[in-house]
């Protein structure tokens, strides 16, 4: 995992996928052929975590722990193109991140993941 700051992640973002601005997370699969124990990179943006996480009244710790779990999704074959494929990639982030915790994740850190109606 790295984690860069706006300008880097908006270099990337149109380097490899020819889309201007930043976003907040890249996932970068970089498995071979050849047996590897290397699945991918996931790369943050930690300017736009802390920007997002304010916004919803999280911390930015959690805000990139969401975002790290949804590129590690993506490197495992997670999709979130469609509402459909969405709903279900955000209920196994949520799975996931729920692991291992005392206090329920706050409802808020889904906030705009999902269209409201689909």
């Amino acid at each position: 995992m790295a984690v860069v700051d706006d300008r880097e992640m908006r270099r990337l973002h149109a380097r490899y996928l020819g889309r201007r601005g930043p976003t907040d997370v890249l996932a970068f699969d970089l498995q071979s052929p050849a047996s590897t124990p290397l699945l991918g990179e996931v790369i943050i943006s930690a300017d736009t975590a802390r920007r997002q996480a304010r916004q919803i009244g999280v911390s930015a710790a959690l805000e990139m722990d969401l975002l790290l779990v949804h590129g590690l999704l993506h490197l495992v074959g997670y999709d979130d193109h469609g509402p459909r494929r969405a709903r279900r990639m955000h209920a196994r982030a949520r799975e996931l991140l729920s692991q291992g915790r005392r206090r329920p994740l706050p409802t808020q850190l889904w906030s705009g993941l999902l269209p409201d109606k689909t």
